[in-house]
């Protein structure tokens, strides 16, 4: 099928997982990312796709769902399209072949092209060395999760209205320094999870270190797009 929209109606698509937690400015879901970008943003929900259905349980019930969503971006003018979940990167691959415009859907995608990352990580139980594999993380690459049950995990997995940003903040720099302090080799820090950019000023500050997440990604990627066309 021919491409007849414009430039002017090109726009990120989001797929979203079916949640309702809080999204502050610098979450991947939350429209106020896009806008300070004056990145013009569509987004469409995968029903049913619970953060636990995702992250925990990665069932693979929901692909055949999250590769429509991406036809449906990619007809409505997507030309870059991501995900609201960096274990998505299990899917990368598929995703990418449902659709002729790029897909990106994680951070853990760009551990590739560093000489020494580190990974941050939402559920390090839950990462394991396979989906690591499927996003070309290097074998080795060292990994810390937040504290099982801390404000940020527990608000996510629970789907709850509420979050604490201040706790939440506190929980990503924990793992963060954490991360360092247990492999000083690291020289740069990945965020996995789409719901930790808000906090990647406070985890640089912490750790002195460069910190990169999906938003940095997708920003990067969304520029060379525009000089492509």
């Amino acid at each position: 099928m021919k491409d007849t929209k414009t430039e002017a109606e090109r726009c990120l698509g989001v797929i979203m997982l079916d949640t309702r937690f809080p999204r502050p400015p610098g979450d991947i879901g939350s429209p106020d990312t896009w806008a300070r970008a004056g990145i013009p943003v569509r987004f469409i929900t995968v029903p049913g796709a619970s953060a636990r259905r995702v992250v925990q349980t990665q069932d693979p019930a929901l692909l055949g769902p999250f590769a429509d969503a991406a036809r449906s971006l990619a007809h409505q003018g997507a030309r870059l399209i991501t995900t609201s979940c960096g274990f998505l990167a299990a899917w990368q691959a598929e995703l990418q072949a449902a659709v002729d415009v790029p897909v990106i859907t994680s951070s853990l995608l760009q551990c590739a092209s560093m000489a020494s990352p580190g990974i941050v990580t939402f559920d390090a139980a839950s990462l394991h060395a396979d989906l690591l594999h499927r996003a070309g993380v290097p074998a080795g690459t060292p990994v810390e999760g937040l504290q099982p049950g801390c404000e940020l995990q527990s608000r996510i997995l629970s789907d709850d209205t509420v979050l604490d940003l201040r706790q939440a903040s506190e929980d990503v720099v924990d793992a963060a320094v954490r991360l360092v302090a247990r492999h000083p080799e690291v020289e740069q820090v990945v965020l996995e999870c789409t719901n930790m950019p808000p906090y990647r000023s406070a985890v640089a500050q912490a750790t002195g270190r460069p910190v990169h997440d999906l938003e940095t990604l997708l920003l990067k990627a969304w520029n060379e797009q525009r000089v492509k066309h």
